[in-house]
């Protein structure tokens, strides 16, 4: 099969006036950088969130679903248990469930955030979990770059409020956030006295999500860094940056 050839070509920047730009610092894309010649032979790494605690949770139970539809695609998964995980700001960064959670999300380079809807929205564990998660660590972003899953379910009819909340989290994250997603509607009856998923139609569409994050994490790991590298921010140092973006807390 004849492959397409990568243009080379480069605009002559000259005759084109654009007196606020830095020219120095100014980049057109780089083909041959977005292909990555060299790619990583690891298992894609997944870390997986739920949003309730009950014995029986089904956003858990949707969870492992996930991980073990992940894991026969070939990669290697992590859930996360937020039993114990305190309120934001009422305990210290080095408590051992945030640092937990933050080692986690450091060894991840994909995540799957499974919610139920409680009144309309995703839950406060849910929002605490994603909280904690620093947008920045120094001068790295942890989750920047990094390609994103969501689900949830519903104890009525089909709902997509969660999915909805937790997509703006994604993007304020800096996470590449997959156009399918999961809900799952009157969950309680589409799991077995096991805690496994029926065969169903909602069933089918974790599958199909689940197969798409892996597409994309592989389609982008290896290039996350170029992906996200922006002009605004090569034009600061990174002292200056580690200084904007460690501002204290609001």
């Amino acid at each position: 099969m004849r492959k397409a050839a990568v243009s080379e070509s480069r605009i002559d920047l000259s005759n084109i006036e654009l007196p606020n730009i830095d020219t120095a610092l100014f980049q057109q894309p780089d083909a041959q950088r977005l292909m990555a010649p060299e790619r990583a032979t690891h298992a894609p790494r997944f870390l997986l969130l739920y949003g309730s605690l009950r014995e029986r949770s089904f956003s858990r139970l949707a969870a492992e679903e996930a991980a073990r539809i992940l894991q026969a695609l070939g990669g290697e998964t992590r859930i996360f248990n937020p039993s114990g995980l305190p309120l934001v700001d009422d305990a210290p960064q080095d408590h051992l469930k945030v640092r937990e959670l933050h080692e986690l999300v450091q060894w991840a380079e994909s995540m799957v955030w499974s919610s139920p809807e409680r009144h309309g929205a995703m839950t406060g564990l849910m929002k605490t979990q994603i909280d904690w998660i620093p947008l920045s660590v120094g001068a790295v972003r942890p989750t920047q770059g990094k390609t994103l899953a969501v689900m949830q379910v519903s104890g009525g009819s089909q709902s997509f409020n969660a999915l909805n909340q937790m997509r703006v989290l994604g993007r304020w994250m800096r996470m590449l956030t997959i156009p399918n997603q999961s809900s799952v509607a009157k969950a309680y009856q589409e799991f077995d006295g096991a805690g496994r998923m029926k065969p169903s139609a909602y069933y089918d569409r974790i599958v199909d999500v689940m197969e798409e994050l892996m597409k994309f994490t592989l389609l982008t790991r290896d290039v996350a860094p170029y992906l996200v590298d922006r002009y605004s921010e090569r034009k600061e140092s990174a002292e200056a940056l580690s200084q904007r973006v460690n501002q204290v807390a609001i």
